[in-house]
């Protein structure tokens, strides 16, 4: 049997119909239903934070993490040599 545990519930996961502590009775099944948690959680919630999924023998935990940073810009600039 496998579980996936999510570490710290935010407030998005919490108004969302997402469940902690789901557990399958094959890895495959929870390591797809995890991948695919992680990814909606990514896509849907907030952007206050990210997630990132850890694999712990048979069971799947996720996490937040630090939201990725935005790419930096130029100031609209193309970086051609042009502008300044």
């Amino acid at each position: 049997m496998s579980t996936i545990n999510i570490g710290q519930e935010c407030g998005c996961f919490k108004r969302s119909e997402l469940e902690n502590n789901v557990t399958f009775d094959n890895k495959d099944d929870a390591m797809m239903k995890a991948q695919g948690m992680v990814n909606h959680m990514n896509e849907n919630f907030c952007g206050k934070h990210g997630f990132a999924l850890s694999e712990n023998g048979e069971d799947f935990s996720i996490a937040m993490k630090a939201p990725e940073a935005p790419q930096a810009t130029s100031g609209g600039c193309c970086g051609g040599g042009h502008c300044g």
